[in-house]
């Protein structure tokens, strides 16, 4: 049997994850992190993206994140999430509709500085949001 760790994963109105795992994987600031255990203590800033589990019965939970903070301890691994949706429950189309939204408005030449950063946060996350889908489908 593989080395498991606990990881608590929360976002600010609900828990979305507490057990066992055998790997974590998160998008970090400077990129991908994976946490096994025993893994040495930090703390980092997450992104938009995925948090992928690796059960103790080798299945994989995805769940998007808009962001967040994630602190290793001794035998744990607190995720602390700004919004956080399993991907299995993320409208497809809805998303891809809030994808072209931001593209439309990052096209627009009459967008001000901050319509402008806000589309690209917005396509940023629609497109983590859709990597997170495509994980959980396959």
């Amino acid at each position: 049997m593989a080395n498991t760790f606990h990881v608590s994963m929360v976002s600010a109105d609900r828990q979305l994850y507490s057990g066992e795992a055998e790997r974590l994987v998160a998008t970090a600031e400077r990129g991908e992190l994976g946490i096994l255990a025993g893994h040495a203590p930090f703390l980092s800033i997450l992104k938009a993206g995925q948090v992928r589990l690796t059960l103790p019965d080798s299945k994989e939970e995805v769940i998007y994140i808009s962001g967040g903070f994630i602190e290793v301890q001794q035998g744990q691994t607190i995720i602390l999430a700004d919004d956080a949706e399993r991907a299995e429950q993320l409208d497809e189309e809805r998303v891809r509709e809030a994808r072209r939204r931001a593209e439309e408005k990052m096209r627009d030449k009459t967008s001000t500085k901050l319509e402008l950063a806000r589309a690209q946060a917005e396509l940023a996350q629609t497109m983590a949001q859709l990597a997170a889908i495509r994980r959980a489908k396959n």
